[in-house]
């Protein structure tokens, strides 16, 4: 059978051992993203252009312009001067201070379409505020505060349709598959309670269990000093920048291309705020090989037809039952977990959508409750490789692989025994069921 070739098998092997390294951590990330990239290349499992192709996605340029854009903020003391603003409102409670920054960074989701953008303005914030109160680089309360950032910011933001990569994704697929439009209000009412509002207290709550941390309360400002030139011109970027992120539907500029270009002004000698020294020293080249590498074994898979064996595979033996709808929702939710595993979440409303009319015959549900199901699934990853901007805002606050598997483990499990069934009654009770 084709499905079975040996080119396949080949090709399962590699992105398995490679899934099974970042998952265990048995080696440092990037290692194992090299290993990948040179396997594969070596065993022949993809051309070149699949292989490398997260080098030429706009994903990767978003983390290394985030990347720089964050140290020309740090450098500038925008940073410190942002962060003091926040201090006095957030350093009342350790619960207070995450929960402030998972909100803010909800918030922002709603202004600002781009998963990395957001992270990239808001880490260097959220670090310098941590230094303020007292948490500093490597404590359990600066590795909650940068876990807080990443994932508030990709988890929350998949209940607002334009603020998701996933999202995106879904929706082009829905709307070549099945010609489903859906809007930006019905997506907001059916996912926010669920994935936006409860998904939040979740977070705040096992981040503050998990990484306890006592801050220092301040209670007085210092009075700020007057706005530098470099700050000021560098506040001009940054508005510049979120004019055209949240615009982009209008001018179809990519949000990549603009980071990028700020990035550049950033680095340009005389006029920008980076010296080469600072930059060399202030990207973390291993986070964004890291990404390269996931957004490359995401492409594989789909190149080799891997993915539509697993989720031809998955149909056949996943219970959905039309006289059963309970159980139908949760082994949905199931086989979008799995499916997480091999094309991470960028790519699973891409698989899994377009196979949206036969879960339905089975299932009894309409296609478009089928597609919506995926929602809550891919927003919550088992493992922190399966959210590139999870693994970026790890990268920025230097957060140990250990302790963002340990919090996606935690929130993944709860979630599914908590919130997947309270997801299912907010479907049953606005009529998706």
């Amino acid at each position: 059978m084709t499905s079975f070739s040996p080119e396949l098998w080949l090709a399962a092997i590699v992105v398995a051992v490679t899934i099974l390294l970042w998952a265990t951590a048995l080696l440092p990330e990037f290692i194992t993203a090299l290993l990948f990239f040179a396997a594969a290349m070596l065993l022949h499992i993809a051309p070149a252009a699949t292989v490398f192709s997260g080098f030429a996605s706009s994903a990767f340029w978003l983390v290394l312009s985030g990347f720089i854009l964050g140290i020309a903020i740090r450098k500038v003391g925008l940073a410190d001067r942002l962060a003091q603003l926040l201090a006095t409102p957030l350093t009342a409670s350790w619960p207070r201070m995450v929960g402030g920054v998972i909100l803010l960074s909800y918030l922002l989701a709603f202004v600002m379409p781009s998963n990395m953008g957001r992270i990239a303005l808001l880490m260097p914030i959220v670090g310098a505020l941590a230094k303020q109160a007292g948490l500093h680089p490597g404590s359990r309360g600066w590795i909650g505060l940068a876990l807080a950032v990443g994932f508030g910011t990709f988890q929350l933001s998949a209940s607002i349709l334009p603020a998701n990569v996933p999202n995106l994704v879904m929706i082009g697929a829905a709307e070549n598959s099945f010609g489903l439009h859906p809007g930006y209000m019905p997506w907001l009412f059916l996912h926010t309670p669920v994935v936006g509002l409860l998904k939040g207290m979740l977070l705040t709550l096992c981040i503050c269990k998990l990484f306890p941390a006592t801050p220092v309360r301040i209670t007085q400002q210092q009075s700020l000093p007057r706005l530098s030139g470099e700050e000021l011109r560098l506040i001009a970027v940054l508005l510049l920048t979120l004019l055209l992120w949240m615009t982009d539907s209008l001018h179809g500029i990519s949000p990549a291309w603009v980071g990028l270009t700020a990035a550049c002004f950033c680095l340009l000698p005389r006029i920008g705020f980076i010296s080469s020294d600072a930059f060399g020293s202030g990207v973390n080249f291993r986070t964004c090989l890291y990404v390269a590498a996931i957004l490359g074994v995401t492409a594989v898979v789909v190149e080799s037809n891997l993915g539509n064996t697993i989720a031809r595979a998955l149909l056949a033996v996943t219970p959905l039952h039309e006289d059963s709808p309970f159980l139908s929702f949760i082994s949905l939710n199931a086989m979008t977990s799995v499916l997480n595993f091999v094309v991470t979440a960028n790519g699973v409303p891409a698989m899994f959508t377009p196979m949206a009319q036969s879960f339905a015959e089975a299932s009894g549900f309409s296609v478009l409750t089928v597609v919506m199901i995926q929602v809550f699934a891919y927003a919550t990853p088992l493992l922190p490789y399966q959210a590139s901007p999870i693994v970026v805002a790890m990268g920025l606050g230097n957060v140990p692989a250990r302790d963002g598997l340990k919090l996606c483990l935690v929130v993944a499990v709860v979630s599914a025994l908590v919130l997947l069934p309270l997801n299912y009654f907010w479907f049953k009770a606005l009529g998706y069921l």
